[in-house]
This record gives structure tokens, C-alpha cells and sequence, in this order.
């Protein structure tokens, strides 16, 4: 697995560059080791299908779109795979106009399938979409190996990748939504009746099948899924405390989004000195990070980092990190990062808006202003960035690797967050030595000068932190938005 080493200008005093090794090291030391297997023969279904990801094939249904564009997806599904774990020996896409009912590929496809897992020796069927659980069960009775979908193995690479507190409560709720209602085809022996005296020693009348095995797994989920949901409510009030606190500050928050692997992290990095993880896989980083960085002109902002989208991204997981995507509504600004080398980078865009429109209409919210930046630039084909200048004109190209563009990129950040600014000219006593350092730290100061009766400044500031000074005022002309 390749590693993204990005580079760090600028290191930040109180953080160690070295935790995104560290947590790397930690992850890459979960790595499958080849050779080695888990599976007992006389395993059940429930257990067998706790068992890790390793030998595996790839099923896609191609309904719409180019052959081009069926390949990528199947690509992307392949780095899935590899993300959480597995060993791809193959793949096979089917040309049908809507997937199968029965079994999500056709009976002719299944007898191909069947081949080459024997073939391949593969323990595991990965198909490129959401299976019902009748699909579920029908097409692993077919091929006699396990099948999982491409929910099941998302949610697989958020559990794997969680860290934090919140998100692994957040993980767990969204695996439990999406294992309740497929419990009935997990196996035979899950609708076990605990019978007799086993079941009920109420007395005459009162004994009888008892409760199932699989309405007891039901029951204990939903008392989980529960409790789950009163603990992130709980660590939702903490991180809305924050936020409320960073909004009480006039510093201006900027949220990085964008496609899973589009270079966020490394971003972070090269503009903050964040020394978060970095790694080339999909879902690296699922817990927001937010760090404070200077703009040329001396203004602090917050950049916060957050968790990747992905094509159809899964329902489960866009409820379970609402808390979390909505870091991406609250802020002043959404830096929108776009894999320049990816084949085709608009289907991205698009789908991480998708799921931010959601979001927005869900909340009730204004909807923040959108700069988008096409990373990776360094290793894109010029025929797709010739494209993306055509298609996206205000966007910002930049490579964090190699830090290329990230000086416009600053640059553009400085105009869109001077934009609303006033400009003044402030006389401030040299006893309200506090007031020089507000002004500094949440405006831009354009000139200064020490008199006799203080220190002048020019500034550009916010409305908001201008009211506030109002007393400090000494040339009565101020412009808006001389930025």
C-alpha cells in the first residue's frame, strides 16, 4: 500500500507531526497476513459471516453510463475491497438494464460466478450495490460462499478506521440499522425456538414455543441501537458546545470536504502543520480534526477536517454522522477538494454534493460558499485538468504533495473571507494593548503607526468585531467590502 508522505511548511508549535505516522503504523500493523486463515468447517452462518474479508470477488451490474465509467466503479470497489482488508482474484460486471430481483445478476451470471470462485478458491462475493436481504440470502445459497454488498463492506472499513469515542458509537449504530432487518437470512439456525420449560415455566397454559433466536437478536439490537443513540446525543451536546464557542470567536471556520482519497488530510497538512494521518486508501480520516492557521494578510482561521463521501454513499452512515457533517454546514466557508487524477472527477462532485444538499435541507440551513479545489494536479492527466478549467473556471488547482497552487489557494481564501469586511481607521490608546491584538488576530491591519496619543491602524475587519470598536473610531468614512 502506498503512502502518501506529504510535506509540512509550516508545523504548528503544540502538535507532533509524527501522530499521523503513529496512527498509520498502528493500522498497517492490522494488515492480513497472507497464507493464514480463519475459517473452522463446522462454523454456523451468523459466526462465519463475523469472520474478516480475504479472498474475494467483485460483481457489478452495468445499467447506465459508458463502459469507461462501469470500469471505474469497479475499480473503486476493488480499492474498497483492499481498504478493509481483502485479496481481489476477480471481477465481473453484467450488462442489464435494471439489477435481478432473485439474486442481483442473472441465473447465467450466477453459473459463471460459480466457476470462478472455484477457479479462485475465494471465500467471499463482494456486489457493487445494496442487496435485499431476499437478494442476500438467494445468492449466497447459490454460489455456497459468502456474499456481502457494498454497504456491508463500508460500514466494514469505518469500523476497522474508527477511533474516536463518537466514532465508533457512530459505526456501531450504523452497522446495527443495516444488520436488523437482514437477520431472517443469516442462517437456519437463527429461528431456533427455545421450546418447553426452556422457553416459559409459567404453569399450564403458560409454556410454549418460547421466544426465537432470532427475535432475541432483534430484541438486543434495538435495546443496543438504543442505548447507542443516547450516547452520541450526548456527545452531539459536546461537540455543538464547541462549536457554539468557536462561533462566539469572529474567527472564520472553513470545512474541508470532498470524495474519500480526494487529499483533504494531506491539505490539512500542508496548510496547518496538523501532522494527522495521511494515508492513500479510502475513509483514511473519520473523525474531524480542526486546526487554526494564519492567511497572508495575518487573519486566523480554523480549518476542521472531516470524513469523506463516496458514490452512494450508505443511508446508515449519512444518519449515524450527522453530528459530524453538519461541521460541514456551520462553517463560513466549504473547501470542496476534488482528485484531479481521478478518471472522472465531476461524478465525484456530484456526489458529495448530493449528500451535503441532504444535509442542508435536513438542518434548515444556508447553504455555505462552495470553493472548489482540484488536488493531485501533479499526478492528473492534462486532458481531464484542461476539462475541469472548462467546466469549473472559479476553481483553485493545487497539489498537496508537491504544494503547488496552495499559495492561491490562500490567496483566494483571504479574498472570500475580507469580502464582507469594513474598512476603518482605529486610534487605540497605548493602555488598550488588548484591543491592537483583536485587531491583528480576527481582522486585517493594513497600516500602522505610533503616535503621540496611540497606535493608528488601518484595518479591514468583520461587522460584527467593527460594531464592538466602535469607540476607537477615528475617520468617520468607513467602506464595506474594500476587500
Amino acid at each position: 500500500m502506498t503512502i502518501d508522505h506529504t510535506a509540512v511548511e509550516r508545523p504548528t508549535r503544540d502538535l507532533d507531526p509524527s501522530i499521523g505516522e503513529l496512527q498509520l503504523e498502528e493500522r498497517s500493523s492490522l494488515r492480513r497476513v497472507a497464507g493464514l486463515s480463519t475459517e473452522l468447517q463446522d462454523v454456523n452462518d451468523a459466526e462465519y459471516r463475523q469472520l474478516r474479508l480475504e479472498r474475494v470477488v467483485l460483481v457489478g451490474v452495468w445499467t447506465e453510463g459508458s463502459a469507461a465509467q462501469a470500469d471505474a466503479a469497479m475499480a473503486e470497489l476493488a480499492q474498497l475491497a483492499e481498504t478493509a482488508g481483502s485479496e481481489v482474484c476477480d471481477a465481473l460486471i453484467q450488462r442489464r438494464d435494471k439489477p435481478d430481483a432473485a439474486t442481483f445478476i442473472g441465473s447465467g451470471k450466477v453459473s459463471v460466478l460459480k466457476d470462478v470462485i472455484a477457479a479462485t478458491g475465494a471465500d467471499t462475493v463482494i456486489c457493487d450495490g445494496e442487496l435485499t436481504p431476499g437478494q442476500l440470502l438467494a445468492l449466497e445459497k447459490a454460489v455456497n460462499v459468502k456474499v456481502i454488498d457494498r454497504t456491508a463492506l463500508i460500514l466494514d472499513i469505518f469500523a476497522q478506521h474508527a477511533t474516536s469515542r463518537e466514532g465508533k458509537a457512530q459505526v456501531s449504530l450504523a452497522q446495527m440499522e443495516y444488520m436488523l432487518p437482514r437477520l431472517r437470512g443469516w442462517g437456519e439456525s437463527l429461528s431456533r425456538q427455545a421450546g418447553g420449560r426452556a422457553g416459559s415455566n409459567g404453569g399450564v397454559g403458560l409454556r410454549g414455543p418460547g421466544e426465537t433466536k432470532i427475535e432475541t437478536d432483534r430484541r438486543r439490537i434495538r435495546e443496543r441501537m438504543a442505548k447507542l443513540r443516547r450516547e452520541i446525543k450526548g456527545m452531539k451536546q459536546s461537540r455543538d458546545t464547541k462549536r457554539y464557542r468557536r462561533r462566539a470567536t469572529p474567527v472564520p471556520s472553513i470545512a474541508i470536504a470532498g470524495y474519500t482519497n480526494a487529499g483533504k488530510s494531506s491539505l490539512l497538512n500542508r496548510i496547518t502543520g496538523a501532522g494527522v494521518l495521511v494515508q492513500n486508501a479510502l475513509f483514511a480520516t473519520l473523525d474531524p480534526t480542526t486546526r487554526r492557521a494564519d492567511l497572508p494578510d495575518g487573519r486566523s482561521v480554523v480549518f476542521t477536517d472531516t470524513v469523506g463521501f463516496v458514490r452512494h454513499l450508505p443511508t446508515q452512515l449519512v444518519e449515524a454522522f450527522r453530528s459530524t457533517l453538519e461541521e460541514v454546514v456551520d462553517s463560513e466557508l466549504l473547501l470542496h477538494v476534488v482528485d484531479g487524477s481521478d478518471a472522472f472527477p465531476l461524478r465525484q462532485i456530484e456526489a458529495v454534493r448530493k449528500v451535503i444538499n441532504e444535509v442542508v435541507e435536513e438542518q434548515n440551513a444556508e447553504r455555505p460558499r462552495e470553493l472548489v479545489v482540484i488536488n493531485k494536479i501533479d499526478a492528473a492527466d492534462p486532458v481531464v485538468l484542461t476539462e475541469l478549467h472548462h467546466a469549473l473556471p472559479d476553481a483553485v488547482f493545487v497539489s498537496a504533495a508537491t504544494g503547488q497552487g496552495v499559495d492561491e489557494l490562500l490567496e483566494r481564501i483571504m479574498q472570500i473571507v475580507a469580502s464582507g469586511d469594513m474598512e476603518m481607521t482605529l486610534e487605540v490608546p497605548y493602555t488598550r494593548g488588548d484591543v491592537v491584538a483583536r485587531v491583528h488576530t480576527e481582522g486585517a491591519v493594513v497600516e500602522e503607526e505610533h503616535t503621540d496619543r496611540g497606535t493608528r491602524l488601518v484595518v479591514r475587519l468583520p461587522a460584527s468585531v467593527a460594531g464592538e470598536l466602535g469607540e476607537f473610531v477615528s475617520d468617520s468614512s468607513t467602506r464595506d467590502g474594500a476587500a
